[in-house]
This record gives C-alpha cells, sequence and structure tokens, in this order.
C-alpha cells in the first residue's frame, strides 16, 4: 500500500478542474465527383450487362461519398460513416479498376495542414484519404472526451491508439504520397503524438486510482520517451511550415513535464526504499525539468491557430499544470533535504549518476482488423452496393473454404458413424437388449410363433398350379418340332432322290440343277435346330429333377398357405428338427408339458450378490446412457452442419483480400476456429461412450456367469440352432420354387420361338419342293417332245435296259442279259396309263407359304419364277397316286417314297419357275449358323397327299405306281445293304434309312427278287 504522508502527493492528485489539451489531427477536403457515368460504362464494357440495372447502386455510392464529406469530426457516427465509404472502396475495388488506364475519375483532396489541392485517377490516393480522415477523427474524438468520467477517459484512451493504427495502416500500404500530409515522416509524427497522448490519458486513470509510484515512474518515463519523438518530427514539419508552431510547444511542455512526473514519482519510490540521497537527486532532476516545462509554458501565445484544433486556453492551462507540479517538487525535496540532514545523513549522488527509469509501455496501435472488435463490422459498412456483380477472386477464395469446410463436415461424420458403428456391433455382438427378454421370461408366445417370412413363402405357394402339366406340355413342343424337322429332312431327301433319278434316265438332257447344293442352308437351318432343341431337353430334365426333389416340400407349402395353416407346417418341422427331443428345452407353444419360469420371481438367499433382477436393470441402465449419448452425438453433428452450411466469410475475405494470397490457409484456419467448440462435444461424446461400453461388457459378462441364469440362456440357443435348420431347408425349397417357374416360363418361350421358326422353315421347304417339280415337270415335257420321232428306238432301249435289270438283287453286278423278254414276263405288272395334264390341273394350284423368320430364306411360290431364255430349263413335275389292284415290291432305295408323281401334271403351255443355274451353289444366301451343327437321324413323317399307314413306308405306296428306269448300262455296283446303318447314304436315289423300317425293306427285296422288275413301269414318263 502507498503511504498516505506526502501531503505535496496528496496536492498533486487533487489535479485541476480543467484537464489538459490533447492535439488533434484536422480533416482533409474534398471536392464532389459522379460515379455514375464510370462505372455504367466499365459495366457495358467489362461485364457485358445493362448499366441501367445498377442505376440504384451507383446513386447509392454517390450519395455515400456526399455524406462522407459532411462527416462530424468529433463523433463516434462521423467514423462510422467514413468507414462505411471505406468498406465500400475496399468491395469496389474488388469488381472496377479505378485508375488512369481503366475507370478515370479525377479525386481531388486538399492537404490537411497545408490546404494545397491534389488530384489524381488512383482509387488508392481516394481510400488514404479517407484512412487519414478516419484517423482524425478519432483523434478529435478522442482529444474532447471529458476525462474525468470514467467513460470518456476509456473512449479517450481507446481512439488515440485506433488513430495511431489507422495512421499506421497508411504508412504500411500506401506509398509514394501525393501530398504531405500523406508522407511517411508526416504520418510518423502523427502516430508518435497519438500513442503519447495515449499513454499521458493511461497515466491520467493511474494517477486517480492512487496506484505505486514506481509504476507511476515507469508509465510518465514512456510517455515522455514518445513525446521526445514527437518533438523531433514535430519541429521538422514546423520548420517545413506544415505543422503549427503551438504544436512543437505543446508537445516540448509535455515532454519536460511527464519527465519530471517520472522523476518526481522515482523519487518517492525510492525514498520508500531507504534510499534517502537518491531521492533528493531525483526531485533535484524533476526541478530541472520542470523549470524548462514553466520557461515554454511562459512563451506560449494567448491566442490559438484555427488550424491547430486548440483551445484558447491551452496555454493557461499548461502554465498552471507545470506550475503546480513546481510546487509539488518543492515541498517534497525540502521535506526530504530536512528528514536526511536530521536522521539519514545520505550521500546525494550527481543527476548524471542517477539510474535511468524503465519504461512501461501502455499504449499501441491498434490495427484496422481490431478498430471494430466486438461490433458487427457488417452492421456499419452496410450491405455490398454491387453485390450482384460477383468477383472472380473473391469467388474462388469462398469456394476453397467451403471445400475446408467441407473436409470438417466429412471427418465429423465419419468420427459419429464410426461411433455408432462400434455401439451398434457391440450391442449386437452382446444380443443386446433381445436377450434380456430372454433372461427376464425366457421365449414368450411371439417369440416362438411362426416366422413371418415362413408364412410369406407358404402364401406365395398357395393356389399354384402343379408342375406336371407344364412339364407335359414341353414334351409335346418338343417331340412336334422334332417331327416337322423330321419331315422337312424327309421332303428334302425325296425330292434330291427323283432329280437324280431323272438325271439318270435322260443323261445330259436332264438340265435342272442338283439339289444338294441348293439346299445346303435348308439342310444347315434344320440341323441347328435338332441341335438347339436337344440342348434344351437337357435344361429341361434338369428342372425335371428338381421339381422331383422339392415336390412334396410344394405340395406342403402350398395346402399350408391355402388352408391358411402355416404355422401347424412350422411347428412341425420346428419339432422335426429336434425340438420334440429334449421336452426340457424348448416346446412349441399350446403343445404342453412346459411352463414358462420367470427368474425375476425366484428367492435368492445369497445376500452379497445381486439379484438377476438387479443385474438385469442395471444392464438396462447402461444401454439407455448409451442411447443418449447416441443422440446427443447426432443433434450436436445436426447442428454442426447447420451452422457450417449458414456460415459465410465472403466480407471477412473481402475486408482481407490483400492479404488472403499469402495467408489465405491461416485466414481459413482461424475462420474454422469457430466450430471447434461442436468438434469438442462430438469427441467427449465419443470418450463416453467407450467408457459405457466397458462397463457394459463387463456388467453383462457377469451376468451372463451366474448360473441363475444359464438355464434360459441354453434354452434359447437351443431354440435359435433349431430354427435356423428350419428356416435354411424351406428358404432352399423356396428358392428351388421360384427358380423351377422363372425355368420352365423360359423353357416354354424357347418352345413357342423354335415352333414358329421351325413352321416357317417347313413352309419353305414346301414352296421349294413344289418348284422343283413344276420345273421338273415342264423339262420332262421339252424332252419328250423332242424325242417324238424317235419314240420305237427308246422302247427298245428301255426293253434292252428291262431285260438286262430282271436280274435278281443279289446278282447286280452280272452284265448277262436274261433270255426271256419283259413282254413275256406274267410277273411284270403293265405299264401306267398317260394321264392327260388337263385332267390333273387340279393338283397344279399355286402355292403362297408364309414368311419365313430371318434363320430361313424364303423361296417363291409355284409359278413365280420366270422361265430363263435357255430351252433346257423346264419345270418339275409333281407326283399323283395311281389307284392300282396289283401290288409291288420296292427297292430298298426307294422305300421313303410315300406319294406317286406324274410329271405331266405341269405340262401346261404357260412356262413354270425354274432353279437356279449350275454355277449357283445355294437355292438362295445361306442365313448364318446360329446352332452347333449335330447329325440326328430323321423321324418317320408323312409327306403329300397319301398318308403313311401302320406296316412301314411300302404300305403307303399307292398301287400299280412304277419308278424310273436305271441309267445306260449296268446299274452302278453299289451295296445300298451295307449303307443302312447309316444316316444319309449318298449317290443317287440316297435317302436316310430307318433301322424301325429295315425288317419290312427286307422283306419287300426278298419280294423283288421273285423276278419282278424293279424298274418296270417307266414308260409311265414318257
Amino acid at each position: 500500500m502507498l503511504p498516505i504522508i506526502r501531503p505535496g502527493l496528496s496536492r498533486q492528485l487533487s489535479a485541476t478542474d480543467m484537464q489538459i489539451p490533447m492535439i488533434s489531427s484536422p480533416l482533409k477536403q474534398t471536392n464532389e465527383i459522379d460515379w455514375t457515368v464510370p462505372l455504367k460504362q466499365h459495366i457495358r464494357t467489362a461485364y457485358s450487362d445493362d448499366p441501367e440495372r445498377y442505376d440504384d447502386e451507383c446513386r447509392a455510392l454517390n450519395r455515400l461519398r456526399q455524406d462522407m464529406r459532411g462527416a462530424g469530426k468529433d463523433s463516434a457516427a462521423g467514423r462510422d460513416l467514413l468507414y462505411r465509404y471505406y468498406g465500400q472502396l475496399e468491395l469496389l475495388d474488388l469488381r472496377f479498376p479505378v485508375d488512369e488506364n481503366h475507370i478515370k475519375i479525377s479525386f481531388t483532396w486538399f492537404d490537411a495542414f497545408t490546404h494545397k489541392p491534389t488530384s489524381q485517377y488512383s482509387l488508392a490516393y481516394e481510400k488514404a484519404s479517407i484512412i487519414f480522415n478516419i484517423s482524425a477523427v478519432l483523434s478529435c474524438h478522442a482529444a474532447n472526451q471529458n476525462r474525468h468520467e470514467d467513460v470518456g477517459l476509456k473512449t479517450a484512451y481507446h481512439s488515440f491508439q485506433a488513430s495511431a493504427g489507422m495512421f499506421t495502416y497508411i504508412n504500411e500500404n500506401f506509398l509514394h504520397a501525393p501530398s504531405t500530409d500523406l508522407s511517411r515522416e508526416t504520418v510518423k509524427t502523427l502516430i508518435s503524438i497519438m500513442l503519447a497522448q495515449g499513454q499521458e490519458v493511461f497515466i491520467e486513470k493511474q494517477v486517480v486510482d492512487n496506484k505505486k509510484p514506481g509504476l507511476l515512474a515507469k508509465l510518465a518515463a514512456q510517455a515522455a520517451y514518445l513525446y521526445a519523438q514527437a518533438v523531433e518530427g514535430t519541429q521538422e514539419n514546423v520548420s517545413k511550415a506544415i505543422f503549427e508552431r503551438v504544436w512543437l510547444l505543446v508537445t516540448q511542455i509535455k515532454q519536460h513535464h511527464l519527465a519530471s512526473m517520472a522523476q518526481y514519482y522515482q523519487a518517492i519510490a525510492d525514498y520508500e526504499a531507504n534510499s534517502y540521497g537518491q531521492a533528493i537527486a531525483r526531485l533535484q532532476a524533476g526541478q530541472s525539468a520542470n523549470k524548462e516545462a514553466v520557461r515554454i509554458a511562459n512563451a506560449m501565445p494567448g491566442t490559438m491557430p484555427s488550424n491547430s484544433n486548440l483551445g484558447s486556453e491551452t496555454g493557461i492551462i499548461l502554465s498552471e499544470m507545470v506550475n503546480k507540479q513546481k510546487a509539488a517538487i518543492t515541498d517534497k525535496l525540502a521535506e526530504f533535504i530536512r528528514d536526511n540532514d536530521m536522521i539519514y545523513h545520505q550521500t546525494i549522488p550527481a543527476e548524471s549518476n542517477l539510474p535511468s527509469i524503465p519504461k512501461l509501455p501502455a499504449a499501441k496501435a491498434i490495427p484496422v482488423s481490431e478498430l471494430y472488435q466486438g461490433q458487427d463490422i457488417q452492421r456499419i459498412i452496410g450491405p455490398d452496393i454491387f453485390q450482384r456483380i460477383v468477383p472472380m477472386s473473391v469467388t474462388e477464395s469462398a469456394s476453397l473454404y467451403d471445400e475446408e469446410k467441407a473436409k470438417l463436415i466429412r471427418a465429423e461424420a465419419e468420427r459419429c458413424e464410426g461411433a455408432d458403428d462400434e455401439l451398434a456391433t457391440s450391442l449386437d455382438y452382446l444380443k443386446l437388449p433381445g436377450s434380456l427378454n430372454i433372461l427376464k421370461g425366457g421365449l414368450d408366445q411371439e417369440s416362438m410363433g411362426v416366422d413371418e417370412e415362413f408364412r410369406n413363402w407358404c402364401a406365395e405357394l398357395a393356389g399354384h398350379s402343379p408342375f406336371n402339366p407344364t412339364f407335359e406340355q414341353l414334351r409335346n413342343n418338343k417331340q412336334e418340332t422334332v417331327t416337322t424337322l423330321d419331315a422337312s429332312l424327309k421332303q428334302l431327301d425325296m425330292e434330291e432322290s427323283v432329280c437324280e433319278k431323272m438325271r439318270s434316265k435322260y443323261g445330259v438332257d436332264w438340265t435342272q440343277q442338283p439339289s444338294s447344293r441348293l439346299t445346303n442352308t435348308l439342310r444347315t437351318d434344320a440341323k441347328s435346330y435338332k441341335s438347339a432343341v436337344e440342348e434344351a431337353s437337357t435344361s429341361d430334365a434338369q428342372l425335371y429333377s428338381t421339381f422331383r426333389q422339392y415336390e412334396s416340400d410344394f405340395d406342403e407349402m402350398r395346402s399350408a398357405g391355402e388352408t391358411d395353416e402355416a404355422d401347424v407346417l412350422y411347428q412341425r418341422a420346428m419339432i422335426k428338427a429336434g425340438a420334440g427331443k429334449k421336452s426340457s428345452t424348448v416346446q412349441s407353444p399350446g403343445a404342453g408339458g412346459y411352463e414358462e419360469g420367470n427368474l425375476l420371481d425366484d428367492d435368492f438367499v445369497d445376500q452379497n450378490q445381486l439379484s438377476v433382477a438387479e443385474q438385469i436393470q442395471l444392464v438396462e441402465e447402461l444401454i439407455r446412457k448409451l442411447q443418449l449419448v447416441k443422440r446427443e452425438r447426432t443433434q450436436v453433428f445436426k447442428d454442426l452442419k447447420e451452422k457450417i452450411h449458414n456460415d459465410d466469410i465472403s466480407n471477412v475475405l473481402i475486408l482481407n483480400k490483400k492479404a488472403i494470397t499469402s495467408q489465405e490457409a491461416a485466414l481459413f484456419k482461424s475462420e474454422l476456429e469457430k466450430f471447434r467448440p461442436h468438434q469438442n462435444r462430438i469427441l467427449q461424446a465419443n470418450h463416453k461412450q467407450s467408457a459405457l461400453m466397458k462397463e457394459l461388457t463387463r456388467t453383462y459378462s457377469d451376468l451372463l456367469q451366474d448360473k441363475r441364469v444359464s438355464r434360459e440362456q441354453n434354452k434359447y440357443e437351443a431354440f435359435s440352432r433349431q430354427r435356423n435348420v428350419v428356416l435354411s431347408k424351406y428358404r432352399k425349397v423356396y428358392q428351388a420354387y421360384t427358380d423351377l417357374q422363372a425355368g420352365l416360363q423360359r423353357a416354354q418361350q424357347f418352345y413357342d420361338e423354335m415352333k414358329d421358326t421351325v413352321d416357317s422353315m417347313k413352309k419353305n421347304v414346301d414352296s421349294f419342293v413344289e418348284n422343283r417339280r413344276s420345273e421338273g415337270g415342264q423339262l420332262l415335257n421339252t424332252i419328250e417332245a423332242s424325242k417324238g420321232s424317235g419314240a420305237d428306238r427308246e422302247q427298245a432301249r428301255l426293253k434292252e435296259l428291262m431285260e438286262r435289270m430282271s436280274v435278281s438283287p443279289g446278282t447286280q453286278h452280272s452284265h448277262s442279259p436274261v433270255p426271256t423278254s419283259a413282254a413275256s414276263d406274267p410277273r411284270r405288272p403293265p405299264p401306267l396309263q398317260y394321264i392327260n395334264a388337263q385332267q390333273q390341273s387340279g393338283m397344279a394350284g399355286g402355292y403362297n407359304p408364309a414368311r419365313s423368320p430371318p434363320v430361313t430364306p424364303g423361296y417363291p411360290p409355284n409359278g413365280s419364277m420366270q422361265p430363263p431364255p435357255q430351252p433346257q430349263h423346264a419345270s418339275y413335275p409333281s407326283f399323283q397316286s395311281q389307284q392300282q389292284q396289283n401290288g409291288f415290291s420296292s427297292n430298298p432305295r426307294r422305300e421313303s417314297y410315300h406319294q406317286s408323281y406324274n410329271p405331266h401334271t405341269y405340262s401346261s403351255g404357260a412356262a413354270g419357275p425354274v432353279s437356279p443355274p449350275a454355277h449357283q451353289q445355294y437355292f438362295s444366301p445361306p442365313p448364318p449358323q446360329q446352332y452347333q451343327q449335330q447329325q440326328h437321324p430323321p423321324s418317320t413323317i408323312t409327306y403329300g397327299s397319301q398318308q403313311s399307314q401302320q406296316g412301314g413306308y411300302g404300305a403307303g405306296m399307292p398301287p400299280g405306281w412304277q419308278p424310273p428306269p436305271p441309267p445306260p448300262g449296268p446299274p452302278p455296283s453299289q451295296d445300298y445293304g451295307a449303307l443302312q446303318a447309316s444316316n444319309y447314304p449318298s449317290g443317287p436315289g440316297g435317302y436316310a434309312s430307318d433301322l424301325r423300317r429295315s425288317a419290312q425293306g427286307q422283306g419287300q427285296q426278298q419280294q423283288g427278287g421273285q423276278g419282278q422288275d424293279p424298274w418296270a413301269g417307266l414308260g409311265a414318263w414318257k
């Protein structure tokens, strides 16, 4: 505590009723300008926008500058008005380059001290002038405060420091000042004056608060040092006629006065420290400084210049201030000398030997960013006037900041999701809270009931029709397709055989193109279709095997679904799975023999151990706390996302635009710190969850190890195993059902499509065969007409051939003629009678086959082809059955014929269709091969107007039909008996033999070998 002696000090602390005057800077003045025209022109050229849309914004900027010119110099409102205009200039600078090369606006400002005008096109000059005026207003505002009040004293202290900060901003950001008031030397002097006055105001507050003399001495020493710096700059500016001379006098008086105060308070501190001689020496040094202050104060003029911002009483107040300080020092010095002479007798050191007083700074320049600290700077600056024009640099910086916010959100989201997953996994591993129900009362009615999934399976199988008819339909479709394919191949074989026999008979006169090359595409398609059908048969077999495997299960589930007895089937399956084998473990509800027990009703004797009910309650309480922690974490994360979403630092980016390029990361980091509380709350929730989870695991483990709960636990585990077995079995059954349905649907679709394709191919085959018959008939008529004069020679030749061929089949290689004539042979049937073509015209009608699918080429209908100019191409005849009474025996090569053919049926005068020329390889372009080709023996089919009857092909031949004659010369040495096992014998008249008809063919062969000529009746072809 400061001693209460020293009456001189008491007189010093009383101070005067009038406060010490302070220096304040004058304001710069400016002329009026117009923003509207230059800005609109730039909007039109640079932004390609309609400038009239921004007319209100331009007028607002003009009005703001006009208001700034009349801002008060000693009020906070004037300061805010200037700062609002400055903030809008900063925002404007982001969008509009105001300089002599782009937007040319002449800014004219008058020097604050010399009043000389200076004009520039630079927006930086405009902003520097505004900053200077803000500093001047702050200094005026501080100087005019009533410092006898705490509020006024604090306002003055803050405003002097803020003024020094704004002057510092000018020196740091605006170089090459165009006027003297903005020069570095002038601004630096103003900074020293403002800081010295701020330090002086702080000393006034400490003196009023009666602080220790040592502290006051250090503060006064710092103030004297600052005023000494101000005196140097002021003296230079006075010599240049910039500052008024009274500023130099005031700073000199205060420099010596504060130095005297520092020595005075330090002497008191030394006296209290028993340094009496040193205290007397400091008072003598203070008295010397005070004398200099009194001398300068007496030289103060009575009136102050108007530009000095000092009152007329400044000289009187300063003179009284230094005189009171002189009286205080004189009184204190006499007191200390008397005490030292009478009591202490210490040596008084020389002034030059006194140690310097330490300095304690209490005032510093407040930067621009902290000028409105704790206030809403957006409210002071106002909304961005040209906010509709977004600068690219701010947009890019905002995007980068948004990415930083997104990273923070993702990190916190992962943290929350990880904690939630950890909680869910831990509870699932412990089977909580479901297992508590088992421990409380065991398996209730609901848990032992039928599974809902099983009930749904039975409901889906209910009403489903059996699969047997579907499989039967598939077999029928397959057989129908195979039969059609075999019939088509038989037709092609028959047509090829007849064509080759006619070629053997007429030799070079038979110019019809061979069928083998024309039917290659049709045969390939037929074989490919048969291969595809065989492959489909394999799939059908697999489906049928699956059906047979699960047929009984299908019936059970279908019946249960239709009668709504799924629970009965389910319980029966549970019993079968093993539930009924241990009646003491788990029994189905209603089965009898089981009474559910409740462990909560048990009375345990051991009082030192918690009961089961208490342990369960403890576990439930821990689970409840964990859920509360989870909800709290979720809510905090939701609040964090909302806060981040609403966070907008566009204004901060705009105000710090010049610093963003080098300190962007630091700025973002400082802005993201506002979300730190939410992050900490999420982290605390995770730590709390981990602790609760450990406690829950330990408590629940102790509960399970209790022998009193082992019975219910074992019962539940047995029930779960049986339930899994049942559901696994019927899940497989249901899956097989769905797979079977899908497979049968695909199979039915395949056979439907195959049937359409095969039917189309069958129509093409019919059309092809019909055209070939018509062509052969026309060719035969041409040949017969050319041989009209040589009929006798032909008859003799045929007779000779018949005699040569009248030998038995076993001796076909013999070339010896038979001595008996053909006419005298009683076994030879009479020759076929000629049938007029006009009588058979009804059999030569046109045929219009359906269009085939793309895989099978289409063939023109009968009669649609135009005859070529070559005379050797004619039409192929169709055959009609001749009703005769006598039977005949057929050669094995011809047992596939089912009809008799009469070429004269197509011998009308009009030219019929013809086959392609001999050099052509196919009847039509071959289609792409879609299936793997396989050889399959054709099945028995019917062809033509005559239907095959039981007993083989021979039984289907019309009576009296005679095959065509063999070629001239001996018959080919071919053992056709050896070819019966092959699928497709080659050579004239080749066919696909069928083993099922081998017996009948052999009987006919033996019958023919008794002497009947197999080539008899060929005269009917003439």
